[in-house]
């Protein structure tokens, strides 16, 4: 929720988000056929729901980014505050 008072040049981590959850997607891909091979359903069965909420997230950050630098979460969201300019 945004307080009104973020910094100016405040930027959001999403390519971050991006690229850490590409590197999370190839381990839980490789976790899945990794323990499916050597034959442990359970830990199989976990790697396949990491594999799920890590694609989840993926889709979520691709969506953010596409919709621009200007993405507005909602309309109960206040706008920000204009910024005070303070001269030394």
């Amino acid at each position: 929720m945004r307080t009104g008072s973020e910094p100016t040049t405040a930027r959001s981590p999403l390519r971050m988000r991006l690229w850490l959850s590409v590197w999370g997607l190839i381990w839980a891909i490789a976790g899945t056929a990794a323990f499916v091979l050597v034959g442990r359903p359970g830990w199989a069965v976990a790697c396949g729901v990491l594999w799920l909420i890590v694609t989840v997230d993926l889709v979520m950050v691709v969506r953010h980014i596409r919709q621009g630098p200007h993405y507005q979460p909602g309309r109960d969201v206040p706008p920000y505050q204009p910024p005070r300019h303070r001269h030394p």
